[in-house]
């Protein structure tokens, strides 16, 4: 008989003292380098329908030191904070041994999630950010909005932030929260944008809003938002011009603002410049001229989970005020 094990169950709060900006932008890194370099599987996420939003699943697993596969079900409800006081993104990773199959952690998943889709940003944006960027523009202030802001400051040289909400209490509540930068909420996206070296989009819109007279040559884009067909941020015009780098082009092809790109015919496919793997492991370049807009497609991958969820178990295991758990063995 095999043995009962226990399996450690994380809050958010718990993730949240365990793991430190370093930590998650080492984590995305890990994950994009292990698919790279064929250690890493993330099969296409699947989609389920709610009454106001959406489920969505991803898995994916990676070999390090033992393979660890994750499984995420996220919720993604855009009036749960309006209309019931819950967070947009909810859910649980299972994080399990890739070689017997056990449970190893249940994790909340907000915090990964939220840190998780920063980080990549700031990846992103290592090689394809001019590296004196010194202004922002982050248009969606909610709490993806804040973590993409913190994630990029540690590593550009950001000065001034620029916020730019629908709901213009919402940026002014984020500007006020702002510490060691200058912070201003704008009216007009246009001029916001045309002033702005970096542009970080983390709306739920489902009609494009920014297009190709509002970015200045130079800048670099993060598309944020567009997690699912029906989200879209950026405009097909816009994409075309900008060279883009997906987190994993075929999914971006298929749910991200790529996919509105192909749809309407502005691009195609062999037109996108690289995966962030490639970036990664160095088989692409990242920015080469100042002039260059660069757009990063980002709809999230299970990379990322997996990736961060392993270091989350490692920090995690022989604290104290972690809850483990018996199962029972099956």
């Amino acid at each position: 008989m095999i043995p009962e094990v226990g399996t450690l169950v994380l809050t958010r709060r718990d993730i949240a003292g365990l793991m430190d900006p370093d930590d998650w932008l080492t984590a995305v890194e890990t994950g994009f380098r292990a698919s790279a370099e064929g250690r890493a599987e993330a099969p296409p996420p699947m989609q389920i329908g709610g009454l106001g939003g959406a489920f969505h699943a991803k898995g994916a697993s990676l070999l390090g030191d033992r393979l660890h596969v994750a499984l995420k079900l996220n919720s993604n409800f855009p009036a749960n904070p309006d209309r019931f006081g819950l967070p947009t993104i909810q859910g649980a990773i299972l994080l399990c041994d890739g070689e017997t199959g056990r449970l190893l952690a249940i994790l909340d998943s907000i915090e990964v999630t939220l840190r998780r889709t920063a980080a990549a940003t700031a990846l992103a944006a290592r090689f394809l950010a001019r590296p004196d960027s010194a202004t922002i523009l982050v248009c969606g202030c909610g709490e993806q909005g804040a973590a993409q802001l913190a994630a990029l400051r540690t590593i550009l040289p950001l000065r001034h932030v620029r916020l730019w909400d629908r709901d213009r209490d919402r940026a002014a509540a984020l500007a006020r929260s702002v510490e060691g930068l200058e912070a201003e909420t704008v009216d007009d996206l246009a001029l916001a944008a045309g002033r702005s070296d970096v542009i970080v989009t983390c709306t739920t819109a489902r009609a494009p809003f920014l297009g190709p007279e509002m970015v200045r040559p130079g800048a670099f884009i993060a598309a944020v938002g567009a997690d699912s067909p029906e989200k879209s941020e950026i405009r097909p015009e816009l994409m075309a011009r900008a060279r883009i780098v997906a987190d994993v082009v075929d999914q971006c092809a298929r749910m991200g603002d790529l996919h509105h790109a192909l749809a309407a015919g502005a691009m195609r496919l062999g037109d996108v410049h690289a995966g962030l793997a490639e970036l990664v492991a160095g088989t692409r370049p990242g920015r080469t001229r100042d002039s260059e807009i660069f757009l990063f497609d980002s709809t999230g991958t299970a990379l990322q989970d997996v990736a961060a969820a392993s270091i989350v178990l490692e920090r995690a295991q022989g604290r104290k005020g972690i809850l483990s758990v018996s199962l029972g063995a099956l």
